[in-house]
């Protein structure tokens, strides 16, 4: 007996379904699956890896991968050869998170219209409030809930250390969207990614000063700034290449 389909998780149901060239067209009709045009959105639209697009629509990367490409095939046919296009169809559910913690939250289009509150986290030393500057190894995170623009709450959590990729899971479990550190490396900018979490990287100072500024739109940051961000006499504890 043939295994069902799994079906793939879709965030939301496109605005418009139907596009036609201009004046009229006899050719036959594209017909874009439901699934296809998550993936575009995700991909080309929302700028997702396709590991992160595979967690969203909850099946494998080749998975995300073929349905990625055959979208791409379809699209084009459909503006080079002037064809009607459809978006219909396919095995897929609306996502059903009730939660903030149960979907990619970055991209999770019902916390950004604000269903679900925005999360911030920091890299946390809770003796300074400053920023922790090595990511991977930080004791805790200070969690901000942000609600119409401003921070409503916060909360320490502690990680026990040595966390490094890991700490993306927990971040992602608390709910967090968007992080702001220090020197971030390649494998946590990864990980982060594939969490669907934003992060703002190469940030020193206080921690809240930093997620005022994020608000504010003002917040200084490095994209480029990878690994600890201070100096050996600053404590870091470990060698720097």
């Amino acid at each position: 007996m043939a295994r069902p389909c799994k079906k793939r998780r879709i965030c939301q149901l496109p605005r418009c379904t139907a596009f036609r060239p201009q004046g009229t067209s006899e050719r036959p009709t594209v017909r874009l699956t439901l699934e296809e045009f998550e993936c575009l959105r995700l991909m080309d639209y929302e700028g997702l890896t396709q590991a992160a697009c595979a967690a969203q629509l909850g099946v494998a990367r080749t998975t995300a991968q073929a349905l990625y490409q055959s979208a791409r095939v379809r699209l084009a046919a459909a503006l080079v050869e002037g064809r009607p296009l459809v978006i219909e169809g396919g095995s897929y559910e609306l996502c059903p998170c009730t939660n903030a913690a149960s979907c990619a939250p970055a991209f999770c289009p019902k916390r950004q219209k604000g269903v679900f509150p925005m999360k911030i986290g920091i890299p946390y030393d809770e003796s300074t409030q400053q920023i922790f500057q090595h990511f991977g190894k930080t004791a805790a995170f200070k969690i901000y809930t942000i609600a119409d623009g401003a921070v409503q709450s916060s909360e320490v959590v502690t990680t026990g250390g040595q966390l490094h990729e890991g700490a993306a899971q927990l971040l992602a479990a608390h709910g967090v969207d968007t992080v702001i550190c220090g020197g971030v490396g390649g494998g946590m900018q990864m990980a982060l990614t594939q969490a669907g979490i934003r992060f703002y990287s190469g940030v020193q100072g206080a921690a809240d000063a930093a997620a005022e500024a994020l608000l504010a739109g003002n917040l200084a940051y490095d994209p480029a700034a990878r690994g600890c961000q201070h100096h050996h006499e600053h404590g870091c504890g470990h060698a720097h290449a």
